[in-house]
């Protein structure tokens, strides 16, 4: 089978497209005919040896797959050769096949295709258990969104609009705002040439913020921040960790909330079901409209990820293989 190999850390030149052995079937596993691999900025992470989850080379990057079902592990019930399935993967995904734990496969509604549904479970899963699970966001707060446009953030912006919030979103240019705006944003601020934090103040602050960028954004957000808010640390797009002033957390009384979503698949497994699950339950009413921007062949999948670092993409990037 064809599969991406990252076989030293590095940038996405570095990436090759190779034939590798078929992954083998394990009890308890599912193997699965990969039509489409969502792209995250994670995957930039990975390859270089800088995200979370640290495999030794040769692996493939990729965190998110849509297929069918190829064959079943021993004790694997529910599930059966030929059913159009979702899954979550550590690392993986660039390949033609990739064998995953039962426990991380989901079917897919009959309307679903396979690159929206290889888009699906990062972003959504990510933003939804960020914003109901940590953040437990109400209707009628103020919720401000990084990163407005990209992968996550877009998300964020569409769930948080159904969920009842006043949603201000934030982005690098004009053009990715109107996508913010047209999945329900309320308020737009352009922060290439607008200053986050007295746009914000002027609105009345804010009482979670979504924040997938971090650096001066995040610095930004702490100054904004309205009276026991939450701010949701969801990556570091920027390349700068922030590292928040104590002061401010302790006279604001607001709180700084992790959100590693990947790590729910075996630490609370359920929770991410019954959060997947509510998703596409909202998806199969058309509440929620999942917006893939460009899609590629499994043999530019460099070139997808230099699109996404370059800031070139709005909504998610997938790459198709079949």
């Amino acid at each position: 089978m064809k599969a991406v190999v990252c076989k030293e850390w590095g940038s996405p030149d570095s990436l090759s497209l190779e034939d590798v052995s078929s992954p083998r079937l394990k009890e308890g596993h599912v193997k699965v005919a990969v039509h489409a691999c969502g792209v995250n900025f994670a995957d930039t992470l990975l390859i270089q040896g800088n995200y979370q989850v640290r495999p030794d080379p040769p692996f493939s990057p990729g965190l998110e797959v849509a297929g069918e079902v190829m064959a079943c592990g021993k004790g694997v019930s529910g599930l059966m050769p030929g059913d159009r399935v979702m899954a979550v993967v550590s690392y993986g995904g660039y390949a033609e096949e990739v064998v995953v734990p039962a426990m991380a496969v989901i079917p897919l509604p009959p309307t679903m295709d396979f690159v929206t549904a290889a888009g699906f479970p990062v972003a959504y899963g990510t933003s939804h258990l960020a914003l109901t699970h940590r953040a437990r966001l109400k209707a009628g707060e103020n919720l401000l969104v990084h990163g407005a446009s990209g992968g996550v953030g877009l998300t964020a912006v569409e769930i948080g609009k159904h969920l009842g919030a006043r949603v201000i979103a934030t982005a690098g240019s004009t053009e990715k705002l109107k996508i913010a705006a047209a999945y329900g944003a309320d308020h737009l601020i352009d922060y290439s040439r607008e200053d986050i934090r007295e746009q914000v103040k002027a609105l009345g602050g804010a009482d979670v913020v979504y924040d997938p960028v971090g650096g001066d954004v995040f610095e930004a957000s702490l100054r904004c921040i309205n009276w026991e808010g939450r701010i949701l640390i969801v990556g570091f797009a920027s390349g700068q960790i922030p590292r928040p002033a104590a002061n401010l957390l302790l006279v604001k009384n607001c709180a700084v909330i992790g959100l590693y979503w990947g790590a729910y698949m075996w630490r609370n497994p359920g929770l991410m079901h019954q959060s997947l699950a509510e998703l596409l339950s909202w998806y199969a009413q058309g509440l929620l409209k999942p917006h893939v921007s460009q899609t590629f062949p499994l043999a530019q999948a460099r070139d997808a990820l230099v699109e996404l670092l370059e800031r070139r993409t709005t909504g998610k990037v997938v790459i198709t293989m079949r």
